[in-house]
């Protein structure tokens, strides 16, 4: 939210400064993210008098001025505005001056063969409006040679706060102004309501048929306006707070959503059609919001409508067609309360936002809804003229009382701060809290602060008003000697897989647990669905860690990046609870390519495969013992995927991923990693000496025709159970089909290694080995290769 020192001051009496203010609202919880004084790009900028206009000699659309800067001799300046004349005070740039519309120094320059010595500038030079027909034209008795930035009273800081969801109360300038009063700031102005004479019945009925969502919706109209633009001193407001003046009427809407946190909306009673109802909408209708864009409706939203239709999304943003304009004469002034989470909901599912959303979203002052009205209805009436009619009241404002027992000494006890019982006192009022009874206290919570609920709210607003800075810092309490490990062996084990990872060249990535419906559906749907999402995008918890990953996958690639390598520890939300799983992700090139290999190769299945493994070995688990079974989820590729299981349970999945799945990634490779269902190592295992063999080795090898169905897993597996004495490996180093090789069956080639043990293996020896290994295989379906 931005807003002006000036704006500041209509409700804070105070001397202080910007710097000093700007300090104090960061100590009271207010994030100051930045303090702009407009005056300050605009110091080298003067007041100055055109002393002559002179058609230039070289260009019809150009002259030549005489400028009286108030240096004496006037300087000559080549200007382009058709609105340059002799006689004319306008604002001079010299050289040397930044031109901060433009986004250029000026310098002393040759225009068409005539020397200019610097600028007459328009409004839009200055970044003072979007006026840019002509140069600046200043009263004719404004100082000649002053600084124009104090003249024009631009030396007006202007702070911008990020307002925590927290601090409802602060959305609005007068907010802020209470907290700096008290705060010892200043003294905060008190609200004058406003003398409103009987005026009658008002022009258009209100009602409420959504007391859920809209329990309080009240107006007044104001008859025989005249529209037009509002004065000077609201337009500055208004720009410097960021906001583009329009109009009386609609300025009045603005200034109080800004300046008290307090959104309304104006109709044109004219474009009425009986009386405004607030109700649900119905399926089917559109509206025609004030952005221009057409939004479809749904049951769920709260809306505003008359007996034609609907005029304004309840809340969030008003209508086309009832909106007001400099020929509205009669208009109709509704202040409403409305319920923040259908507020949410609403705007999410239309992925709307305004400033009335913020702030009705957050919660507005329930018991400001009538004085917010009777202010506007008399602003309006003072700026446009007009009778001012009775007001009309539907349903009541959710005013509820609430009453906190607060103890003192819970100061101390939770906030560490030993703050006396009469400062905590005169603190709390000072905040607009009631204070009774003897301690413990009964604390009567102002209707504007909807987060204070118990005692802890409490402790917060006195050690943040007394100050945060002054808690001591105190250091825990630590025993003696080594300190003792507190890593469990889930923390180990997550910490032991990242650094494998890492150091095989994979990068961490961290992605939101929350996903859209769409995105979840494509991985296994979901079992769990937020009440209030920040957006639809995240609203359901995710059953898989790939969602995210492929996103990030794709955001990279798009940005140039040849291939990625992702991994992601984090949570599954399942029906049974939550569970970590360590999901990786290879896209894009997996190899370069080069002289020597030629085209660059995308990864495949078999290489997180190998990551898989990796990150199952450094975990304990008995890969050696691990089986490869079919199918894998549905968003794996149900040809180039797998499962990884220890018996009947499930350790990891890994392969391509479906097409269908992608997105705009051309292909990918990902695994899954059930953390929680890799075994925990039994006790500390040491490891043995290194003993080499005294006898070498020996190595056959055998090629068998399987059936192209056979698992080449499987056929190793029988391999080296053939004798396991001698058989110490078995590997798989050739895979063929093609010609010399039937149909449906395929030539896999397997390397065996024996290792003897007390004698070199003689001949037969060897030929009984082989012959027990051509058995073996025979029972997986595998047959010699002749």
């Amino acid at each position: 939210m931005k807003f002006p020192l000036s704006w500041l001051k209509r409700y804070l009496e105070t001397t202080a400064t910007a710097e000093d203010l700007a300090a104090a609202m960061t100590r009271l919880g207010l994030e100051v993210e930045g303090v702009e004084n407009p005056a300050d790009a605009l110091k080298p900028f003067v007041i100055a008098k055109v002393l002559t206009a002179e058609r230039h000699p070289q260009a019809d659309k150009l002259q030549v001025l005489s400028v009286d800067t108030g240096a004496g001799a006037g300087l000559q300046v080549v200007c382009g505005a058709p609105n340059a004349r002799a006689g004319l005070v306008g604002v001079f740039g010299p050289p040397g001056a930044h031109v901060p519309g433009l986004d250029v120094v000026l310098k002393v320059a040759a225009i068409r063969g005539v020397e200019s010595n610097g600028m007459m500038c328009s409004n839009r030079e200055l970044l003072l409006g979007d006026d840019h027909d002509g140069i600046i034209e200043l009263p004719a008795d404004a100082p000649v040679g002053a600084a124009f930035a104090a003249w024009a009273g631009l030396d007006d800081p202007v702070f911008e706060v990020a307002i925590t969801p927290n601090r409802q109360d602060c959305m609005g300038v007068y907010g802020i102004a209470r907290d700096l009063a008290a705060a010892g700031l200043g003294a905060l102005k008190p609200l004058t309501p406003p003398v409103l004479a009987e005026g009658g019945p008002v022009a258009v009925g209100v009602r409420t048929d959504d007391p859920e969502g809209c329990p309080a919706f009240y107006a007044r109209s104001v008859s025989g306006v005249a529209n037009g633009p509002s004065p000077q001193w609201l337009q500055d407001l208004l720009t410097k707070a960021g906001l583009r003046p329009i109009s009386a009427l609609v300025d009045v809407t603005n200034y109080f959503a800004i300046g008290h946190g307090r959104p309304l909306h104006v109709y044109d009673v004219a474009k009425l059609k009986g009386g405004l109802v607030a109700r649900r909408a119905k399926a089917g209708e559109t509206l025609e919001a004030l952005n221009g864009k057409t939004y479809a409706l749904d049951e769920g939203m709260t809306v505003i409508a008359d007996e034609a239709h609907v005029h304004d999304i309840g809340g969030i943003m008003g209508g086309m067609e009832s909106g007001v304009s400099d020929t509205t004469t009669d208009v109709l002034i509704e202040a409403a309360y409305f319920d923040p989470a259908r507020i949410g909901e609403t705007g999410r599912a239309l992925g709307l936002t305004s400033d009335a959303r913020s702030r009705f979203e957050r919660g507005v002052d329930p018991a400001f809804v009538e004085p917010g009205l009777n202010l506007a209805a008399a602003m309006v009436a003072g700026l446009c003229g007009g009778r001012v009619s009775d007001i009309a009241r539907a349903g009541a404002a959710p005013i509820v009382a609430k009453t906190v027992r607060f103890d003192p000494a819970r100061t101390l006890a939770l906030g560490g701060l030993d703050v006396s019982v009469a400062e905590q006192k005169a603190i709390l009022e000072r905040l607009g809290f009631g204070v009774s009874g003897d301690v413990p206290w009964d604390v009567t919570v102002p209707s504007w602060r909807r987060d204070v609920d118990g005692a802890a709210d409490l402790v917060e607003e006195v050690v943040r008003l007394h100050g945060l800075d002054k808690v001591q810092s105190v250091p825990l309490p630590r025993v003696d000697g080594v300190a003792t490990p507190t890593a469990t062996a889930a923390q180990k084990l997550e910490r032991r897989c990242k650094r494998l990872l890492a150091s095989r060249g994979l990068d961490e990535a961290i992605t939101w647990s929350f996903i859209s419906e769409a995105e979840a559906a494509k991985f296994g749907g979901f079992h769990w669905k937020l009440d209030n999402p920040l957006s639809a995008e995240l609203a359901v918890m995710r059953t898989s860690l790939l969602p995210g990953l492929v996103a990030a996958a794709e955001r990279n690639l798009a940005r140039g990046a040849a291939g990625v390598r992702f991994f992601q520890y984090g949570r599954r939300y399942l029906p049974d609870g939550e569970r970590p799983t360590l999901s990786l992700l290879l896209a894009g090139e997996a190899q370069p390519k080069g002289w020597q290999t030629g085209k660059a190769r995308s990864f495949d299945a078999f290489d997180v495969k190998a990551e898989v493994i990796a990150v199952l070995t450094a975990a304990g688990a008995p890969v050696e013992r691990l089986q490869t079974v079919q199918p894998a989820s549905g968003h794996y590729h149900p040809g180039r995927s797998a499962k990884l299981v220890l018996g009947k349970v499930v350790l990891a999945e890994f392969g391509e991923l479906h097409p269908d799945v992608l997105g705009d990634l051309p292909g990918a490779a990902a695994a899954e990693i059930h953390l929680d269902a890799v075994p925990e190592r039994r006790g500390k295992r040491a490891r043995p000496a290194f003993s080499p063999p005294a006898l070498q080795p020996v190595t056959r090898d055998f090629a068998f025709l399987v059936p192209e169905t056979v698992q080449a897993e499987a056929l190793v597996r029988a391999v080296k159970g053939a004798d396991k004495q001698l058989i110490v490996d078995a590997r798989l180093f050739d895979r063929f089909a093609g010609a010399g090789v039937g149909d449906g069956q395929v030539s896999l080639a397997v390397t065996v290694t024996l290792q003897p043990v007390e004698k070199t293996l003689t001949d037969a020896e060897i030929e009984a080995v082989g012959k027990a290994v051509v058995a073996a295989a025979g029972k997986v379906g595998a047959v010699l290769r002749g």
